[in-house]
């Protein structure tokens, strides 16, 4: 009997200790602390509908300035990489030559001008001589023969005389638009050839133009709404302050075959010389607007297994995961199809340590038009 009661107060014993071990080591656990996290708003607003392309940019005109006639060059009045107006004079070349020849077009013309005015009298005085017998008909004839062809002469020495006016005036060669000059190919002292050499050339880069391409698969909704003004906007490779804004001006009329695209072109402004001809830029043509969409932050969207869903802000500040039909994205913005209503809160930022009814501690608010953290 008392080997059987000692068993059972050691089992007892061994009881109360595994209970005593088993309160020890499952004290009261203190609440998690709330998750810091920042917060947006869905709205509704106006979402322009964009498509985005890489394109170059190319000068409006570009134009190859040559001398029409062969010289000398004596004068260069402008520098390389400035701005030149039309009209202005750019280059002079040796008039010398020029005005020597007009001197001496000017010289024959004056003479046969002479002598058609003999021969006109010549005609007067013969026309009352042949009523009278004085003179055959014949010697009348031959006068006013000799007369015309006069006349004829004087005609070509005055085109000649035009045409050495014209080659003195082509001796200064001016700006044929305005725009920047290019390298300067040719230096004073050297001799222009006429119509074969290239002097400079010159851009005209305000305004200007980008040409991009876009999928075919976008056309309809390009032609759709070819009525209407189509902003453009440009913005360099690499520079994101550089940004341009345009319209499109261009639409090719052919769909290029190989590529499965369509050319466009835009014309920008480009009076504060952003767009440089040659470069590339990415380009964003606005097709339309669409109106009264509900929008979040894209860093509110978060991609799971099982589609895409967003973390929503209780009045309680607890988050919940609720799932969302993303139907586009433009400009930073997630455009919802579905999952969410106009004032909920998301959370954009912190999202990783979350579970659905984690508290929340909003330490931000994006946007300015979304409302304080309370």
């Amino acid at each position: 009997m008392k080997a059987f009661e000692f068993d059972m107060w050691r089992g007892a014993a061994v009881l109360a200790l595994a209970a005593a071990a088993v309160a020890c080591s499952d004290p009261k656990r203190p609440p998690a602390p709330p998750v810091p996290v920042a917060v947006a708003t869905a709205v509704q607003r106006n979402v322009p509908v964009e498509i985005a392309a890489t394109g170059s940019v190319e000068p409006m005109q570009t134009v190859a300035v040559a001398s029409q006639i062969g010289g000398t060059l004596t004068r260069v009045n402008f520098s390389e990489g400035e701005n030149v107006q039309r009209g202005q004079v750019l280059f002079q070349i040796d008039p010398r030559p020029y005005e020597a020849s007009l001197h001496q077009a000017e010289a024959v013309l004056a003479r046969d001008r002479a002598q058609l005015a003999s021969a006109q009298q010549d005609v007067q005085r013969y026309s009352q001589l042949v009523t009278k017998d004085y003179v055959t008909q014949q010697q009348y004839d031959q006068v006013k023969a000799n007369a015309a062809a006069l006349e004829g002469t004087v005609h070509a020495d005055e085109a000649a005389v035009e045409n050495a006016r014209l080659n003195l005036q082509y001796a200064t060669v001016r700006a044929p638009i305005s725009g920047r000059a290019g390298a300067l190919l040719v230096k004073p002292g050297n001799l222009v050839r006429a119509n074969g050499q290239t002097l400079v050339t010159i851009n005209q880069i305000d305004p200007i133009m980008v040409k991009f391409a876009v999928p075919a698969a976008r056309l309809p909704a390009i032609r759709q709404h070819a009525g209407a003004t189509m902003p453009v906007r440009a913005q360099p490779l690499g520079d994101s302050a550089a940004m341009a804004s345009g319209t499109l001006s261009f639409i090719d009329n052919a769909v290029d075959s190989t590529t499965g695209t369509i050319l466009l072109k835009a014309r920008f402004d480009n009076r504060d010389g952003r767009l440089w001809p040659g470069e590339f830029v990415n380009v964003a043509l606005q097709v339309y607007m669409e109106s009264n969409v509900l929008t979040v932050p894209s860093q509110a969207v978060v991609q799971g297994q099982e589609g895409s869903y967003v973390f929503v802000v209780a009045p309680d500040l607890t988050a919940r995961q609720q799932p969302v039909q993303v139907a586009r994205s433009a400009g930073g913005l997630a455009i919802i199809h579905s999952g969410l209503a106009p004032g909920d809160r998301v959370v954009t930022d912190g999202q990783i340590r979350l579970t659905t009814g984690a508290r929340v501690q909003i330490k931000a608010v994006q946007g300015a038009d979304q409302p304080s953290a309370g």
